[in-house]
C-alpha cells in the first residue's frame, strides 16, 4: 500500500502542476495522510476513510482561502463608468459604414449600434458595453 499512497500522491501532484486553478492539490494531501496511516500499520478500510477525510478537511478548510487570493482583481477604469450611461450621438451610427460617434459624459467615443440598425445624430442612446475602444449603444 505504500507504492499505491506514493504513486498517488505523485499522479494527484503532478495533475496540480498541469492545471492551474488548485484542482488536486486537496486529494494530494489526502494521500500523503494515507501514506502516513500506512506507516503506522493501518487497515486498508481506515488507510480510504483517512485519504477521504484528510482530502475533504482540506478542500473545506483552504479553498476559501485560496480563492480569495487566487481570484484576479478588477479594477473600474474611468471607461467602465459609462456602461449604462446615456449619449448623445454625434455623428449617425451606421455600423456597415464603420461609422459613428457619441458624446457621453463629455467625452467622445466611436460607436456602433447593438441592434446593427442606423441610429442618426442628435438621438439619445444608451451605452451596453464598452468594445476596444467603441461603445456599444442601443436607443434610449
Amino acid at each position: 500500500m505504500t507504492i499505491f499512497w506514493l504513486a498517488a500522491f505523485f499522479a494527484f501532484s503532478i495533475g496540480e502542476a498541469v492545471t492551474v486553478g488548485l484542482v488536486s492539490v486537496w486529494f494530494a494531501v489526502g494521500a500523503l495522510a494515507g501514506l502516513f496511516a500506512t506507516a503506522l500499520g493501518a487497515g486498508l478500510w481506515l488507510q480510504i476513510t483517512v485519504f477521504l477525510g484528510v482530502s475533504a478537511l482540506a478542500l473545506t478548510l483552504f479553498k476559501s482561502l485560496s480563492s480569495k487570493f487566487l481570484k484576479p482583481k478588477v479594477s473600474a477604469t474611468n471607461a467602465d463608468r459609462v456602461i449604462g450611461a446615456a449619449a448623445l450621438v454625434t455623428e449617425t451610427i451606421d455600423n456597415t459604414q464603420a461609422q459613428g460617434q457619441v458624446k457621453v459624459k463629455g467625452q467622445i467615443w466611436s460607436a456602433r449600434s447593438a441592434q446593427d440598425i442606423v441610429i442618426p445624430a442628435g438621438r439619445d442612446v444608451k451605452v451596453l458595453r464598452i468594445e476596444g475602444v467603441k461603445v456599444i449603444v442601443e436607443p434610449a
